[in-house]
């Protein structure tokens, strides 16, 4: 079947489809505009990756992440931290003369360094210790945050169970040997350098061990030569004790509290030895960091 249109329409048809006179003057053969050139797409370049988050971000997402993974044991890091240093507080009271307050101011220093010592070096080495061997790190290489916040971050989540372990110790301690606490606003410094060059320290150790069990009794090491060379008196160490005591970073806390319970403080000496907490915090972060990529990338 074919459709044939109306002939009355078509001269209506065929005019509708002429084009339009044009009212200016012709000077030539009349040309049909071409269409435009269509704009080819540029160039794409290699694929570019995302910019690295700062610091701050990168740092309170880790610590948020880890937050709440570490809520399921909060309370037995609370009581653990908190009683290990208040029992060796109340077993060295029976020992050591209350009198000498400067021995006293030691012991108490030490038994607060402690409980930053049990969570930044042995806790945190055992869980860098576990990450490493469940292939986890490989995660946190993937995004684009600074392999320090990783570290300081996990840190943080644990020292945040921890902090009321050591100002407990802190009070506790200068009650029962008849110490001032005046100055245990020093406290704060003292926690936070501390906590940052034994958490590097401890993630170092985490990262670099080849098992997760070699991790664990390498931080559990770690944390008994704190205890030993922080709780007892310098003057009481043979010359080796000495000698140990001077390289341990966390004598450098233990020295700069201790001077907090005495009634006159050499701050210069006091800034000295945080001073040196500081800068081997920042070289173990900054080994630990280095460590990181190195065992995540292979």
């Amino acid at each position: 079947m074919t459709i044939v249109p109306d002939e009355r329409n078509a001269p209506a048809i065929l005019s509708a489809l002429q084009p339009e006179p044009s009212l200016e003057p012709s000077s030539g053969p009349s040309t049909v505009p071409l269409p435009l050139p269509i704009p080819m797409p540029a160039r794409l370049g290699p694929p570019k990756m995302p910019l690295a988050t700062p610091f701050g971000t990168a740092f309170g997402a880790v610590y948020r992440g880890q937050l709440a993974r570490s809520k399921v044991g909060r309370i037995p890091l609370l009581f653990v931290a908190s009683f290990q240093s208040i029992g060796i507080l109340v077993l060295l009271r029976g020992i050591l003369d209350v009198d000498n307050s400067i021995a006293a101011g030691q012991v108490v220093a030490g038994s607060t360094v402690l409980v930053v010592a049990f969570v930044a070096l042995d806790l945190l080495a055992q869980r860098f210790g576990a990450l490493r061997a469940a292939g986890a790190l490989d995660y946190y290489l993937t995004l684009p945050i600074p392999p320090v916040a990783v570290v300081l971050g996990t840190a943080a989540s644990y020292a945040t169970f921890a902090a009321p372990g050591t100002v407990i110790t802190a009070v506790v301690g200068a009650l029962l040997y008849n110490l001032p606490i005046t100055g245990l606003w020093l406290l704060l410094p003292v926690v936070v350098l501390s906590g940052v060059c034994l958490a590097g320290l401890g993630a170092v150790v985490g990262l670099m061990a080849p098992r997760p069990e070699l991790a664990t009794i390498a931080g559990q090491l770690g944390m008994s030569i704190v205890l030993f060379l922080g709780v007892i008196p310098a003057d009481r160490l043979p010359e080796i004790g000495r000698v140990a005591r001077d390289v341990l970073p966390s004598s450098y806390a233990v020295d700069a509290l201790a001077a907090a319970f005495q009634p006159g403080v050499d701050w210069s000496k006091v800034v000295l030895d945080l001073a040196v907490c500081a800068a081997v915090g920042i070289a173990a972060l900054t080994v630990a960091a280095v460590t990181l990529r190195r065992v995540g990338t292979a």
